[in-house]
């Protein structure tokens, strides 16, 4: 048994831990970044329904009212049958994408965005599961876990970006070639979410870091940790052992006292879902690159993104200050006028220009408030309060997506 008082030497397994969260990161956006990646697909399929804007308008409820749920009773739930419920979830609904996309040989139709808006609510489901479990999870370990984590995320919009130009470009000329490449984004997709299955059920459970940390939140009173525990091999303290320490802040209290940063959240998000992804494929005129533009701009903000989670490493250019990253995330709000004048009057450099920023303070700033607001807090506080700031994230995401529809005004909506 890993004593809970003593770090473990030269903390075995940092970087092995490292690779396996940004993989479960990954994991934990990629099917929903592959729905929202090939938005051109479905743009050709739909075109009457907006789909790049009703998708993720169905996503978000599911996933702030589960994830809601999930952290009001946060204390007493079983994080490890949380986070493999989600990954499941994840691969069954990748699998489902393909099975109906197949079964309707590729046609529109009612009957068809319907299933497609069902899925869409089941990966909200799935995202509340895995993103508020593995945050909270993570809260209680060395920041670098959490920045891997926050990081996959990102790197699952740049990636499926990244193999949707290949795809794009490999089917362009071909009868079908949009629907050839989305069916085999979601063959990916399934692959790689029931690779994250295996992963976290019998992977990253027996890395000694994270053993260690586990047990250390354990013995601080956290009641979620203890099936993870019992997977790498750990006897976990006796109930009686675990009342004696289970002293905490309530959510509550956890929440009055990092409003500050509660807010942030809630309005990182606000301000990019209002722009991303519905304004970026719908709304910025024609140009040189046609059919291509979208697909760029998109690609664009997910690169910048990923590269936003990295600066944070820099000690130098990592805010920690919270009136700093209150005025930070303020300042965002200049890219709304940004956006619409750049759309009106600018041409595409500016576009792929201002995107790129979108997507680089949006990762940068993610980055700085959960890795700066668990600080000095036990254990069950830090998983609660990782739960609480996801929570205010999907609050942030829906409003975002409310919002985006007022950029239709006097275009017929």
């Amino acid at each position: 048994m890993v004593s809970p008082d003593r770090a473990p030497d030269r903390l075995e397994g940092k970087y092995a831990a490292m690779a396996m969260c940004w993989l479960l990161g990954n994991g934990c956006l990629f099917s929903w970044n592959s729905m929202l990646t090939v938005v051109d697909y479905y743009v050709f399929l739909f075109p009457q329904y907006h789909p790049s804007r009703i998708l993720t308008l169905v996503y978000q409820p599911f996933a702030l009212i589960t994830l809601a749920i999930l952290a009001y009773h946060e204390a007493k739930i079983d994080t490890r049958r949380r986070i493999i419920f989600g990954y499941i979830l994840f691969f069954a609904s990748s699998f489902l994408v393909l099975v109906l996309d197949l079964a309707t040989s590729g046609k529109g139709g009612l009957g068809t965005f319907i299933g497609i808006c069902v899925i869409s609510g089941a990966f909200g489901v799935a995202d509340a599961n895995v993103q508020g479990g593995m945050v909270g999870d993570l809260s209680f370990m060395t920041s670098e876990l959490i920045q891997s984590f926050l990081a996959g995320l990102a790197a699952s919009g740049a990636i499926t970006s990244a193999l949707r130009l290949i795809t794009k470009a490999a089917f362009e000329n071909s009868k079908d070639g949009l629907r050839k490449g989305a069916l085999l984004f979601f063959a990916i997709s399934s692959f790689f979410e029931f690779l994250c299955v295996i992963l976290y059920a019998f992977v990253f459970p027996k890395i000694p870091i994270v053993k260690y940390y586990r047990n250390k939140a354990a013995s601080e009173g956290s009641k979620t940790v203890a099936a993870d525990l019992a997977a790498g091999g750990i006897q976990t303290l006796s109930k009686e052992e675990v009342e004696k320490c289970s002293e905490r802040f309530s959510n509550k209290q956890l929440l009055l006292q990092n409003i500050d940063y509660a807010i942030d959240m809630f309005v990182i998000y606000t301000l990019t879902l209002s722009i991303f992804p519905g304004f970026l494929s719908e709304d910025t005129g024609s140009h040189s690159l046609g059919g291509w533009y979208a697909v760029v701009l998109i690609a664009m903000y997910n690169v910048g993104d990923l590269i936003g989670r990295y600066i944070p490493l820099l000690k130098f250019f990592k805010l920690e200050s919270r009136k700093y990253i209150t005025a930070a995330t303020l300042s965002r709000f200049l890219l709304v006028p940004a956006f619409y004048f750049t759309a009106k009057y600018g041409d595409q450099g500016w576009m792929i220009m201002l995107t790129s920023f979108l997507g680089l303070s949006n990762g940068y700033l993610t980055v700085c408030v959960l890795t700066a607001a668990p600080k000095g807090y036990k254990g069950p506080e830090q998983n609660a309060l990782g739960n609480l700031l996801v929570l205010f994230l999907l609050g942030g995401i829906f409003a975002g997506a409310t919002l985006d529809w007022l950029w239709l005004i006097g275009k017929g909506w």
